[in-house]
């Protein structure tokens, strides 16, 4: 087979060169463009009576009232107000600027421009391999171990508040996982797996579980069918356990089905206050499906060790899983900082402090918080409800906004029993910021904080949450200029309106000073 001109090697490189070249030459360019158009109005200067129109240009702008210049200012100033206020919207909404957004996609290649080093660059792995800094598209979305239950805890909030806590963006990637879970061998469907992968992908709860009934009389033995229930159907825990537990009468030996069955059921007998039964479930899960780690089965034995109060079996569980091979989440980190933090925050005070210095297990306890808020600096604000609670997505981006959501929701009753530890935390984490190196792309304990958290936690986290963002951006160029051109073009209009003599002396002054530029122009090219 020939090969394509898109995929010949040489081909490529004759592009990149040329590209390149036309980068490093736009600047050469641009004045030869200039000098073009200076040779232009030269030759053309008395065949189009270029110093006639200039000189009838004069005189009309003398001429003009102090109305004119009121309509004209006040359009000016209205036209970008409204700019302002479309660009403001958009920022707040996308976190981008739209003529920014445009600008960039059209022109920069046209001119050969390539990414800004702070988002292409390369940082090092825990293994010390070069690894590409992660982009928009490579923020991978995790499953949140401790998601709830939609028909037991998620409707009834829609129903008391009116609110849809779920975005449609997470309930497709939750689809996407049960397609993936339940049907298996898309090969070798059989007829109610069939009506089952249906299921998941139906946007409608009510056709969904129409449909799970519908597998359900094809073969009563539908295991996943009663999954679907007791997650969408079933309105109290109680129920939802129940169904599981049929589900796992039919579940056989699918491995995926019994796995997820079984840690759902561990959920439910934590829910309904059976903790040391959940802590034995989730234990022997582990322990059955030792491979099976990415699944963070050991989060929410973390959980339930820290509402039985269990620490030191706490700090073993830690001991396993915050190793530096393994990768880090909220809980991980937090939960390490408030082990420490319990161990000296009840007798801790900030005046005693700086007049003594930190202990030991002070500036160890300092050091894990300063450690935790790095990983993910959104979740101090929740812990210290500075910023309200929503109900947690089922899925999460690691350092985001809903990683930070998730943690405190489960996490800050555990942060309110430790006599003392919220202070701590109130008096240190704010230190972070002036450990980790600017600008950002340093790092510092992990690796450079990702810039796509944002756009994956808008789609993510419903629409009536403020999305924590980090770090802070600054407001885009076109922003503050519609800004500074809308208030200069009122002011003008105000000012016009208000001392239209004034203002009309002003405006002959500068037409005498465009007049003026005009003679001496005119003598300059005769």
């Amino acid at each position: 087979m020939e090969d394509t001109p898109g995929s010949n090697p040489q081909s490529l490189r004759f592009t990149e060169k040329l590209k390149s070249w036309l980068s490093c030459s736009w600047t050469y360019l641009c004045l030869i463009w200039f000098g073009m158009v200076l040779i232009m109005i030269y030759v053309l200067w008395s065949p189009l009576k270029l110093q006639e129109s200039l000189t009838s240009a004069s005189v009309f702008l003398n001429t003009l009232t102090p109305k004119f210049y009121v309509a004209l200012t006040g359009t000016s100033s209205l036209i970008s107000g409204l700019i302002l206020i479309f660009e403001w919207w958009y920022f707040r909404k996308y976190g981008t600027s739209f003529i920014e957004q445009v600008s960039v996609s059209h022109l920069r290649p046209l001119l050969g421009g390539v990414e800004s080093s702070s988002t292409t660059g390369l940082f090092s792995s825990v293994n010390g391999e070069a690894e590409p800094r992660p982009s928009v598209s490579e923020c991978k979305v995790w499953r949140n171990p401790l998601n709830l239950f939609r028909g037991a805890e998620y409707n009834r909030y829609t129903w008391v508040t009116g609110k849809e806590p779920l975005t449609y963006y997470d309930m497709n990637l939750s689809a996407q996982d049960h397609q993936t879970f339940f049907t298996g061998d898309t090969q070798q469907l059989r007829p109610e797996d069939a009506v089952m992968q249906k299921a998941w992908r139906e946007r409608n709860p009510q056709a969904r579980i129409r449909a799970a009934y519908q597998a359900i009389k094809i073969n009563h033995e539908c295991a996943a069918a009663y999954v679907l229930l007791a997650e969408e159907e079933a309105t109290t825990i109680t129920e939802a356990e129940r169904l599981f537990k049929k589900a796992l009468s039919f579940a056989g030996k699918d491995i995926n089905l019994l796995v997820y069955i079984k840690r759902r059921l561990a959920m439910c007998a934590r829910k309904l206050g059976r903790i040391k039964e959940a802590v034995k479930m989730m234990r022997e899960l582990m322990k059955e499906f030792p491979l099976l780690g990415m699944l963070n089965i050991h989060e929410n034995l973390l959980e339930a060790l820290l509402e039985l109060q269990a620490y030191a079996d706490v700090q073993a569980v830690l001991s396993k899983y915050d190793d530096i091979s393994l990768p880090k989440s909220a809980t991980i980190c937090y939960t390490s900082a408030l082990l420490k933090a319990r161990a000296v925050s009840d007798k801790f005070s900030p005046e005693a402090a700086s007049r003594r210095g930190l202990s030991t297990a002070e500036m160890n306890a300092v050091e894990a918080i300063h450690r935790a808020v790095e990983f993910n600096p959104h979740v101090p604000k929740y812990l210290l409800e500075m910023k309200s609670l929503i109900l947690p997505p089922e899925h999460i981006l690691k350092r985001g906004d809903s990683e930070a959501v998730a943690y405190a929701f489960f996490h800050l009753q555990h942060w309110k029993r430790a006599e003392g530890a919220l202070n701590l935390l109130h008096c240190t984490w704010e230190g972070t910021f002036r450990i980790i190196p600017y600008p950002l792309e340093k790092g510092h304990l992990f690796y450079p904080y990702p810039g796509c958290t944002e756009t994956a936690d808008r789609e993510l986290l419903p629409s009536f949450h403020e999305v924590s963002v980090y770090p802070k951006k600054e407001l885009p160029f076109f922003i503050l200029f519609t800004a500074g051109l809308c208030s200069f073009t009122a002011m003008l209009a105000m000012l016009t309106h208000q001392f239209p003599e004034l203002m009309g002396i002003f405006a002959k002054a500068v037409s005498n000073a465009n007049s003026i530029c005009v003679r001496i122009w005119v003598l300059v090219f005769n």
